[in-house]
């Protein structure tokens, strides 16, 4: 079988820490938990730090950093780099270079966790087997001039011990002596960077594995609900694979996007400005783009049945839905060209016809085609 990665040039110190963390977390925590309980301070703490560690990823290292969805002022910044560091995900430098290499080369040799060469690559094994030298870092250009961004570059593995791990465990002893240090650094450390790690490297697979698609199939990236609920909004991953530069992940306004609505409160205390959006018209242009051509596949799906009956019938009324989505479709298309304000009751005219003319796709789609088809 051949590896997607030459072991003669494996970061072994990388992986061997990794390796280390992850058994103490998922081995030592417990134990401890066990024999000690989980105590309210310690309960808190990894709380804080579980939240503060994650949301500095999403917000920061991905949607301020990589994206540059947003802009943010130095107090946003530092507090992002100084807890991203503690996720002991590498550097923001290092982090966005692999990212934004996976969007431009989604699925393909050049995405570092493509998910084509498997779930376990694409989810811990890009990380396990990083490989050096590293791929170089020639697409954060804007980035290295960042002052604060190449501060911590430099200094992210000291951070990332420091304050993350070194900090609760004094702040365990603090409360607790030497069992409280034990505890912060088990619970507090490896277990929250297990835990928060974990959940941002689901979303480089599962997110590439199993959800919906309402906004583009042109690559494999799925939205999950599920998610979105364990990695502050991230969940919502092919909205973003379709608009990367929105600060929103979860667009809709029922959509759990706690990084969004961070994002949108430090903006109303003067923290963040600018903040990217796409406009709901092109969103919903995508969404009915995507209808189409789902029903254009149903369409040459019906037509290999060997039933003419059934598929006549199919056929007249799978090209009904298509007819009203083209029409829909050039309707609001002309609207956009034109740059003609669109009101929401007119969008959502279009957006519930779409939703309508779906629910009779999957109607259609769940009829059963005769064996002989």
């Amino acid at each position: 079988m051949k590896v997607p990665f030459p072991t003669n040039r494996v970061d072994w110190v990388n992986t061997v820490f990794l390796l280390v963390i992850s058994l103490t977390a998922v081995i030592a925590a417990p134990i401890y938990i066990w024999k000690n309980g989980f105590d309210p301070f310690l309960a808190g703490l990894f709380a804080f730090y579980a939240i503060s560690t994650g949301m500095s990823i999403t917000l920061g290292y991905h949607r301020l950093f990589s994206h540059l969805s947003f802009k943010a002022k130095w107090p946003v910044r530092f507090f992002t780099l100084i807890f991203g560091a503690c996720a002991f995900e590498n550097s923001a430098l290092n982090w966005c270079s692999d990212h934004r290499r996976h969007h431009k080369h989604t699925d393909h040799d050049d995405d570092p966790y493509d998910i084509s060469k498997g779930f376990f690559w694409a989810h811990i094994g890009w990380i396990l087997f990083k490989t050096l030298p590293e791929p170089p870092l020639d697409n954060v250009a804007d980035l290295r001039k960042d002052k604060l961004v190449m501060w911590q570059h430099r200094w992210d593995k000291l951070i990332a011990v420091l304050v993350g791990l070194i900090l609760p465990t004094a702040l365990g002893y603090l409360w607790n002596g030497p069992v409280g240090a034990l505890g912060g650094f088990l619970i507090v450390g490896a277990l929250r960077v297990f835990c928060v790690q974990q959940c941002t490297f689901f979303i480089n697979s599962l997110c590439h594995t199993i959800g919906r698609q309402p906004y583009s199939t042109r690559c494999s990236a799925r939205d999950s609900f599920l998610m979105s609920l364990f990695t502050f909004g991230e969940g919502y991953h092919n909205y973003h694979h379709e608009f990367q530069h929105d600060y929103r992940n979860g667009v809709k306004a029922w959509n759990w996007d706690p990084t969004k609505w961070t994002i949108w409160c430090l903006s109303k205390v003067g923290l963040a400005s600018n903040l990217r959006r796409v406009p709901n018209s092109k969103v919903l242009l995508a969404e009915i783009t995507e209808a189409r051509r789902r029903t254009e596949a149903e369409l040459a799906r019906v037509a290999e049945s060997e039933d003419h009956a059934w598929r006549e019938s199919a056929t007249e009324a799978l090209q009904e839905l298509l007819d009203r989505l083209s029409t829909s479709y050039g309707e609001l298309e002309t609207a956009i060209a034109d740059r003609v304000e669109l009101s929401r009751k007119a969008l959502e005219r279009w957006s519930s016809e779409t939703r309508e003319i779906l629910a009779h796709l999957a109607e259609i789609r769940r009829a059963r085609i005769p064996a002989s088809a």
